[in-house]
């Protein structure tokens, strides 16, 4: 199989597997854009090998691999600020929300006319049936019945 087949072939199953993860919603619309363009743009150079030398001539590349394995890096890079930037918007609106909830739970505290109360302590792990539980024995039938 030639390289160009094997590339055709390749952006077909990217292509499949983008609208896969985007029926089943594991991928939003707005972050297809960028995966199906690429899959076009290799499928484009596959159709049309003679693009690549004429692409790397314009830009005065010695040879096509190099300007495509330079493409390849800027849009993984552009791809890692554009999620660098989401996360950072995504921390910055749960801080926020953090901050609402709790000037809520105070206000609804003070709004009861109590202290505001402690905060509730994580539930703890499951036990081990074979660990010991600290309590005397007999203590978990006693425990059991209130």
């Amino acid at each position: 199989m030639s390289g160009y087949v094997f590339a055709i072939a390749l952006c077909v199953l990217l292509v499949v597997l983008i609208f896969l993860l985007l029926r089943t919603r594991k991928v939003r619309e707005k972050y297809v854009g960028i995966w199906l363009a690429l899959a076009v743009a290799v499928v484009v150079m596959a159709v049309f090998p003679g693009l690549a030398f004429w692409l790397s001539d314009l830009v005065g590349v010695e040879t096509p691999v190099n300007l495509l394995f330079a493409t390849g890096f800027a849009v993984v890079l552009a791809v890692c600020i554009q999620l660098s930037s989401e996360v950072s918007a995504l921390e910055e609106e749960t801080r926020t929300i953090a901050e609402e909830l709790a000037l809520l739970r105070l206000e609804v505290e003070s709004a009861r006319g109590g202290a505001p109360a402690a905060p509730v302590p994580p539930a703890p792990a499951p036990a081990d049936e074979d660990a010991p539980t600290g309590l005397a024995p007999g203590a978990d039938d006693r425990l059991s019945q209130h």
